[in-house]
């Protein structure tokens, strides 16, 4: 009798997991809306509406790095209906903060990894570095003069600073900004000698000559800056960094559910005017698999330790 109740008692979720969704979802997003985090979730947003035949609502819960949108998804019944868009910050906070209101390993459960985008390496022109070896041999002759500015401790720009630093064994100096945009406007203005940029926020710089582009921080390169060698080609192997922006779910939710929202992720991002959209922001489209995008996570998330334990960063 008791196999037969089990069959009985499973058998409304299964078929309210084949019919998924049969109600509105919404898409949590930690970051400020207008953010590039934001911009990635109304993109997918609109064609998973589209291709699922249900309405997808993006609701910005902004406070505690990201976090407080987290928390929320972590704790909400896993159907599917709550879900939740994050950026590589997701990664650093764990090794950053030590009062995170969830668990990032446990709680939450990797559905696809969207995008990623490389930073560029910048310098003002005044600066006597033409290309990355140069940049080295000028930090390895003047240790400690040359300073770099991110968009605040713990960011993704700072992480690149610090994991070039160690690769290059050069010591340079940390400048934290209130976000990238403020560290970018005083590189420009020479008051920094450099930063690691969005390719869609400083190509156009680059372009008219108000900063110098030495290399991109991937592992490949940016299509959106084809001419640009990595940073790791053009003199420090080994070195490799980018944000990126992923789709995760609470934990235990049904595994046919959670196929589904990676598979229509895929043809989401795949989708033309998608997928242009993100190339021209810089981005580069991915739409992976849950385990890949597992993969990814605990990858990143060990990188992200390394870097902060060794550098001393704090929040």
């Amino acid at each position: 009798m008791l196999g037969l109740w089990s069959v009985v008692a499973a058998a409304p979720a299964a078929a309210q997991s084949a019919a998924y969704p049969v109600k509105p979802v919404r898409l949590l997003v930690g970051q400020a809306p207008g953010g590039a985090t934001d911009v990635i979730a109304r993109l997918v947003n609109t064609k998973l509406a589209e291709s699922m035949g249900q309405t997808f609502i993006v609701e910005n819960r902004t406070g505690a790095a990201g976090s407080i949108a987290a928390a929320l998804v972590s704790k909400s019944a896993p159907d599917g209906y709550n879900l939740l868009l994050v950026s590589s910050s997701y990664a650093i906070n764990p090794s950053l903060y030590t009062d995170l209101p969830f668990d990032p390993v446990k709680d939450l459960a990797p559905v696809s990894l969207i995008a990623e985008a490389p930073f560029l390496l910048l310098v003002h022109p005044s600066t006597p570095a033409r290309n990355v070896k140069e940049l080295i041999a000028l930090a390895k002759a003047r240790p400690g003069v040359l300073n770099y500015g991110s968009g605040g401790n713990g960011s993704s720009g700072h992480l690149a600073g610090e994991l070039f630093t160690y690769l290059a064994n050069v010591k340079m100096v940390h400048i934290p900004y209130k976000g990238a945009g403020p560290a970018l406007v005083d590189v420009i203005a020479g008051q920094v000698h450099l930063t690691f940029g969005s390719v869609l926020s400083s190509l156009g710089h680059v372009k008219n000559g108000r900063l110098r582009a030495l290399g991109v921080t991937s592992a490949t390169r940016s299509s959106g800056a084809p001419e640009l060698p990595t940073i790791a080609e053009a003199g420090l192997p080994g070195y490799q960094t980018t944000t990126w922006y992923g789709l995760l779910a609470p934990a235990n939710m049904p595994p046919d559910i959670v196929q589904r929202l990676s598979d229509e992720m895929r043809k989401a991002v795949n989708a033309a005017d998608v997928r242009n959209r993100i190339l021209t922001d810089g981005a580069e489209p991915r739409g992976s698999t849950p385990k890949e995008f597992q993969a990814h996570l605990v990858a990143e998330m060990k990188r992200a330790a390394m870097i902060i334990k060794r550098a001393g960063i704090k929040p």
